[in-house]
């Protein structure tokens, strides 16, 4: 349950991380930088409202390497809507790319969890 509450928890706080960091490009593009980065730190906070329990729920059962690259997989994952569906973006085949390169990367962190490589 540490795991799935984790995901979750993360999942919600890369949304308003996403937002934090690029929906000012968008929403406040007009606006002076310095209220845009106002801005922004507010939805940071609701970010990590959600991230540091996250964090702390799956540190019980992942090491410190596993959480970074769980959180890359569901940021990427986050991102890529959101700048395809919010921003209207093209989606290229260089996500898919970057998206096989962080499966790579969670087998290898995780294959020890899996029980794939008991070393």
């Amino acid at each position: 349950m540490p795991t799935l509450t984790t995901i979750v928890l993360l999942t919600c706080s890369n949304v308003f991380m996403t937002y934090a960091w690029y929906g000012h490009l968008k929403d406040l593009e007009s606006r002076p930088w310095v209220l845009a980065a106002l801005c922004s730190w507010g939805v940071a906070l609701l970010e990590y409202l959600l991230q540091v329990p996250a964090n702390r729920i799956g540190h019980q059962v992942m090491s410190l390497g596993q959480l970074k690259i769980l959180q890359e997989i569901i940021s990427l994952s986050v991102f890529v809507p959101f700048a395809v569906f919010y921003f209207r973006e093209r989606l290229t085949w260089d996500y898919l790319w970057a998206g096989l390169c962080l499966l790579g990367a969670a087998f290898f962190i995780f294959r020890r969890y899996w029980n794939a490589d008991p070393v």
